[in-house]
């Protein structure tokens, strides 16, 4: 096995795969109330044309693979498939990104089939405005999720929280307080213009957020990368679990980025704030040999751009995130 890197001299080595774009929830930053048009199922990739995509790109230097959505637990089969990837050669790490409302049923399950974490999609811990927010969510289906994915192992736990502006700023204090006594890994997000415009309105920086936080007393940085992500993580005094940044808009982190998108249609997208894609369906169906699809995957990872260009006001608009898997 061989790595690759990008034309910027970025080793990629993490590929996140969108099995569905199907949700059960309708979150107010990710889907608009009356959903998306859904792709019909024979237009998404079915899971042993992704498992033949990460045994192509497991040659190429793969070795960190993440599973999303819309709701990756939502797709019939999906623990036979996470068994399916952890037998793949070169892959050693297998984590998954969910809302949580189903994630207390099949925890276990998920275990045993060989995930290694989950990233558990929280931004409020009101009952009230967690319904307003996801549009008809259960908080405490999800937090039950929560403990379950702790209890078989599923861990580190990490909730990501996408900070916004008069809807849940007010509870950054409160998921702070969440990392003192559970070993649990808070992120804070900024937010992110992916499918819509005026986001502007509703974006909290980062560097706001950390302000905050010095009521709870002072953030020491962590010198350990956790994870695969762009997170910087950050300590709250004799906390057992972390906090963490993702800051998109106000500290560009794209000279370390390290990863390519799949989406459930095959698209493989090189920049989640880009909107050119290769593709990938077309020739699994055609019957690409693995040299061929490890050959468009190269493809892929030559066409990363070497920064989005948020600063100029340039967003994708041609899906929203539940299409691409964020």
């Amino acid at each position: 096995m061989s790595g690759v890197s990008d034309s910027f001299a970025r080793p990629i080595n993490y590929l996140r795969i969108s099995i569905t774009d199907r949700c059960n929830l309708r979150c107010v930053y990710c889907m608009p109330a009356e959903g998306v048009r859904l792709l019909p199922k024979k237009e998404m990739l079915s899971f042993e044309e992704i498992v033949t995509v990460v045994r192509a790109a497991a040659d190429l230097g793969i070795s960190k693979v993440r599973i999303t959505g819309g709701e990756p637990l939502v797709r019939a089969g999906v623990v036979s498939f996470i068994g399916l990837l952890s037998r793949i050669g070169g892959i050693d790490d297998l984590s998954l990104t969910t809302n949580g409302l189903l994630l207390g049923r099949q925890a276990q399950s998920l275990r045993e089939a060989g995930l290694n974490r989950v990233n558990v999609s929280l931004d409020t811990l009101r009952p009230e405005r967690f319904r307003a927010i996801t549009r008809g969510g259960n908080l405490v289906e999800v937090l039950r999720g929560i403990e379950q994915a702790q209890q078989v192992g599923l861990s580190p736990v990490k909730l990501n929280m996408v900070v916004m502006r008069g809807v849940n700023d007010d509870e950054v204090l409160d998921f702070a307080r969440l990392t003192v006594e559970r070993d649990w890994h808070v992120r804070f997000i900024e937010m992110m213009p992916v499918g819509q415009r005026g986001y502007q309105a509703d974006y909290v920086s980062s560097t706001e957020v950390k302000e905050r936080l010095t009521a709870l007393g002072e953030l020491v940085a962590q010198g350990v990368r956790i994870g695969n992500g762009p997170a910087r993580y950050y300590r709250l005094p004799d906390a057992l679990g972390t906090i963490g940044f993702i800051t998109p808009i106000s500290e560009c982190f794209c000279a370390e980025c390290n990863r390519l998108r799949l989406t459930a249609e095959g698209g493989l997208r090189p920049c989640l704030l880009a909107s050119n894609e290769v593709d990938l369906r077309t020739p699994l169906r055609k019957g690409a040999s693995l040299d061929e699809l490890r050959s468009i995957i190269r493809q892929a990872i030559f066409a990363k751009p070497e920064q989005h260009h948020l600063a100029e006001n340039l967003s994708p608009q041609d899906k929203r995130m539940s299409q691409i898997g964020g």
